[in-house]
Formats: structure tokens, sequence, C-alpha cells
């Protein structure tokens, strides 16, 4: 039931403007929190956005759609957080990896999502909203100058109507800033080596961040993804499917110094609104990225103040989401359990909850 399907839908790929601007679309829930990584951890950037350029391509083409490709924001989140280690964020993924491929290729998905629950699923969300906001302000407290241009900056572009670009506005000026004093970066080609995690990476911590992506990764990357592709473009792409390939692409990457990645309804509707209506979208982004990663080096003097304005709005962004719940008590008491305990013990105790909630109709 998992199997991996092409969709019965496929369209030829275009190379429109409205296939770029769609391409856009996808990147505003994707860069912010890359450099992000990239500029807060020990993990290399270019790498990152290598990875996301080459699947970005990978599952357009595979599936004839312009499917998302995204950071796993619980595992972005707690790494940029410093909760997870390098090594712990990679073992995240692998697991999270072998998890999702088991799930797809079982067709386990609609057992899974019944006993996690909408609103427990929302929870989490809003716990890594919560704590990308507590590390943006932490960041931002640095520079409030700086940190005012920078929202004010997101506010005229909020106020122009362009909200899901706020972000993306102010990562243009932090950058700006930083090729100010370092000059433009000459071009360089990052070293691909496959490095199997520290086998010290297999901690308890990882092994709860992995369990609250997974709560995350069924309801969003998977059940709703699979709800917009039909609805955008009347595409017959499972659930399970895109399970297995997001199983498969981590396995893939994250020996390859990849971020944890995942497929994602906000993305997929990201693209949409932006005009995406092929896998050209998928193309064209994937290309861009693989250009982004040849210049990198600027990452090292992004101001950090102005990347705490950025962490901020994407966790507004992502807490707004969250609040689309059935219960919001639950949702709020899971988001709050993650923010003062961690995100782990957050997803056991709510679906602890919810099972007991169901069983004795509470």
């Amino acid at each position: 039931m998992g199997e991996l399907r092409i969709s019965s839908r496929v369209d030829s790929v275009s190379f429109t403007r409205r296939e770029l601007t769609g391409a856009l679309g996808d990147s505003v829930t994707v860069l912010p929190i890359v450099v992000a990584v990239g500029a807060l951890t020990e993990l290399s950037l270019a790498r990152m956005l290598l990875g996301f350029g080459a699947f970005q391509i990978i599952w357009g083409l595979w599936y004839g759609l312009p499917v998302s490709v995204e950071p796993m924001k619980a595992l972005a989140a707690l790494a940029i957080g410093g909760t997870l280690g390098a090594a712990e964020l990679a073992v995240a993924g692998l697991l999270a990896g072998v998890a999702l491929v088991a799930i797809g290729a079982t067709g386990s998905l609609d057992r899974i999502a019944r006993y996690v629950g909408e609103p427990v699923t929302r929870g989490v969300q809003l716990a890594v909203a919560l704590i990308l906001l507590r590390t943006g302000v932490g960041l931002g407290v640095g520079d409030p100058a700086l940190a005012l241009a920078g929202v004010g900056a997101a506010g005229a572009v909020v106020l122009a109507g362009y909200r899901r670009a706020s972000a993306l506005v102010v990562l243009a000026l932090g950058l700006a800033l930083a090729l100010r004093s370092t000059g433009v970066p000459a071009l360089a080609l990052p070293s691909l080596t496959l490095s199997l995690p520290d086998p010290a990476g297999l901690t308890a911590g990882a092994a709860e961040a992995t369990a609250a992506q997974l709560a995350m990764t069924v309801g969003n990357a998977a059940v709703a993804t699979a709800l917009l592709l039909s609805e955008y473009y009347d595409a017959d792409v499972t659930p399970d499917d895109l399970a297995t390939s997001m199983g498969a692409m981590n396995l893939a990457a994250v020996p390859l110094g990849a971020l944890p990645m995942c497929h994602g309804s906000g993305g997929v509707a990201g693209k949409h609104a932006f005009g995406a209506r092929t896998a050209g979208a998928n193309v064209l982004l994937g290309g861009l990225y693989g250009l982004a990663a040849l210049g990198t080096a600027a990452v090292t003097a992004f101001p950090t103040t102005v990347l705490g304005v950025v962490l901020a709005l994407v966790a507004l962004e992502l807490g707004r989401s969250a609040f689309s719940t059935d219960d919001l008590a639950t949702t709020v008491a899971v988001g709050a359990l993650g923010l003062v305990t961690n995100v782990g013990v957050a997803f056991v105790v709510g679906v602890g909850w919810w099972v007991v909630r169901d069983r004795f109709s509470l």
C-alpha cells in the first residue's frame, strides 16, 4: 500500500514566470530555518541547500507535481535552540526516515493518526513555535535598533499584503548587511562526503525529538499534503506514498550532511498561491538552491539580531496555524508543556491524554 507511485495527473514541465514565483512561494518556508541552522549550528549551509535543491527536483519530477520539500521543523527548532546537537539531529533524521519508510510500506498511517489526534499534533506545532520564538527574542535583544528595523521591514511587507514573504524579506535584509561586511563571497563547490552519525547521538533526547517530529509529519506533511495535492491538482497521491518518499529522502540525504526534510502542506499551498501548476516550479527552485549553495560564506557574518527577527516571524506563522484546532485546551496544554520541558515529553503526555480522552469520552 505504501509503494511509491507517480501521480496519475502528470502535467508537462513548464518554466514560466508563474512557475518561478510559485517556486519562491515554497522558499519562504525553507530559507529562514535553513539559514538559522547554518548560522547557529555546525551544519554546513551549502550541504543543506544542495539537499533541498536535489530533492525539490527529484520529487517534483517523480510525482509530476509542485510538491514541497521543507525542513523537519521540530528537529530544526530543537537544533536552533541548542537542545539537539549535530549528532543527535542526524540520528533523529535517520530514525524518522526508518519509521516513515516502515509506515508507508505497511499502510499504517491512518491507524497511527487515530492515536495521535489532531489537537496533539497542533500542540507539538505550537511548542515548536514557542521554542523558535524564545530563541528569536533571545537573539534579537542584542541590538534593539537593528531588531526594530527588521520588525519595521516585516511590518511593511505585511501591510502590503504579502504576510508569508515577511520572513524572506527580513532574511534578505540580513544578507545585505552580511555582504556589506564580507563582500561578495567566492563561489565554491561544497564537498559531499558520506558520514554516518556518531553513535553518541543515539540519546533519549534524539528519540523524543523523533517522536515529536513524527507527530507533525503524520498530520501536516503526509495527510494534509495529500489532501491539498488532490484539491489543487486532482492528484492521486496518498499519505502513505508521501511517508515513503520522506523516509527514503532522509535515509539518502542525512548521511551526506543534509538537514532532515519532509513534505508539507504549507509549501504546497505557498507554491499554488504564488502560481505554480507543474513540476517546473520544483526544477527552478532546485536550481536556485544549488546556485545558492555555491556562495554561502556570508552566513558567518549574518547579523544574529536580524536572525532573531526572522525566527520570531517564522514562529508567529507556525503558531498561527497551530491554533487551527478542534480542541484549543489540549493544543495549548501540549504546547506549553513542550516549552517548559521538551517536545518529546509533551508529545508522549499528549498522546496518553488523547487515548484516555477517546476511550472514556472525556
